[in-house]
């Protein structure tokens, strides 16, 4: 992984450039046209590759680099993910916020694509100028339509690159701009009325497809129509279970923007659990003991556990003795609990005085956290 530090959030294809070397070097897999790697490689670049070391080019003196894993849970559905994108329809993925869509769509277009940038960003004001193409107005009044006063935009780009381009947050947009999808996913090209000639139709190149993502919160918002779900095959990044995994999760993650602020600080493994057990518990709505308790309207998703884990570090370094508590814990969560719903607040004072009551009899970070329930008055 390289370390940039001047670029507060490198993409990924920047930040893991060496992982990226390194697999191209090695990938022996049949390459799809217009992609990078080849979809074996795709993948080992995603999950990892368990350890194991693989060779430098020949020229290089380093030794071996072992693959980190990027995203957790699922292989086979990174496999499917894979082959979808291999098709002719799009790939969809859907689920809960923070169940890091985001981040495997990133991935995958930084692995297949070397690039990605090319990323629309769904919301309420999305156009249909910003997605398609725009123009440069000085010289479409100078000399009036053509292919130099084309403003491209990302499927633009994407269709006459070969590249996939990302649709964020789709459920966002009005109906009649995601329908704009419709006829590029099935023709596999952008009409561009105000040219002429050769230069009114835009056929993609091979490699183009497009990557979207969505909310299960957001259904309902926009729901997008049949014709655009057609031309998608969907699927669903489920919440992290397992509580060994999700603890790993939010200790790497910690660690590494923990590092990348030059932050160091001393994260016991009891605070940690504390802290994915209590996001756990209030995500399911029951305890581990099998106490039913009120979950908070707000997401309790592995991304708000890994936002509190960071905070709770910064906290403790800049304010404490560097060593992360379970005061730390109940400092941070107030913010992510209380976003919307103001009976959340209730919710999770309900948690401290009763179930963390119990558990803090066993001392350690727990008697830490209930001690300090009285920071949520």
């Amino acid at each position: 992984m390289n370390k940039d530090h001047t670029t507060m959030k490198p993409p990924a294809e920047v930040l893991f450039k060496e992982e990226l070397e390194v697999l191209k070097a090695n990938d022996t897999g049949v390459r799809p046209p217009g992609w990078n790697l080849s979809p074996s490689a795709v993948k080992t670049f995603i999950i990892g590759s368990r350890q194991e070391k693989l060779p430098w080019p020949q020229k290089s003196k380093k030794s071996g680099l072992v693959i980190s894993p990027k995203f957790f849970g699922d292989d086979i559905l990174v496999e499917r993910a894979i082959i979808s994108l291999l098709g002719n329809r799009g790939l969809m993925l859907v689920g809960e916020p923070g169940t890091a869509k985001s981040m495997l769509s990133e991935l995958l277009t930084a692995a297949i694509c070397g690039d990605s940038q090319l990323t629309i960003q769904g919301t309420a004001g999305t156009t249909e100028d910003q997605i398609k193409y725009s123009w440069n107005y000085a010289l479409l009044l100078s000399e009036g339509p053509s292919s130099r006063s084309l403003v491209p935009g990302p499927i633009f780009a994407a269709l006459k690159t070969g590249r996939i381009v990302r649709f964020e947050e789709i459920t966002r947009c009005q109906p009649e701009i995601q329908d704009t999808l419709v006829s590029i996913l099935s023709d596999k090209c952008l009409h561009i009325p105000e040219l002429v000639g050769a230069d009114n139709v835009l056929f993609a190149e091979r490699g183009f497809n497009i990557l979207a993502t969505a909310n299960l919160r957001d259904r309902g918002v926009n729901e997008m129509s049949s014709a655009l779900k057609r031309r998608f095959n969907f699927e669903t990044v489920n919440p992290i279970q397992d509580k060994k995994l999700e603890m790993e999760i939010v200790r790497q993650q910690t660690e590494q923007l923990l590092s990348d602020s030059d932050v160091t600080v001393d994260y016991p493994d009891d605070t940690l659990e504390l802290l994915i057990t209590t996001f756990q518990d209030l995500r399911r709505g029951r305890t581990e003991e099998g106490a039913a308790i009120e979950k908070p309207g707000t997401i309790m998703s592995t991304a708000e556990a890994v936002a509190v884990s960071f905070s709770a570090g910064l906290d403790a370094y800049y304010f404490g003795d560097a060593n992360i508590k379970g005061t730390h814990i109940t400092r941070q969560l107030k913010g992510t609990v209380f976003k919307d719903d103001p009976n959340d607040i209730g919710k999770l004072k309900h948690y401290l005085n009763v179930i963390a009551k119990v558990r803090a009899k066993k001392g350690g970070a727990w008697k830490a956290f209930y001690e300090s329930r009285d920071i949520l008055a």
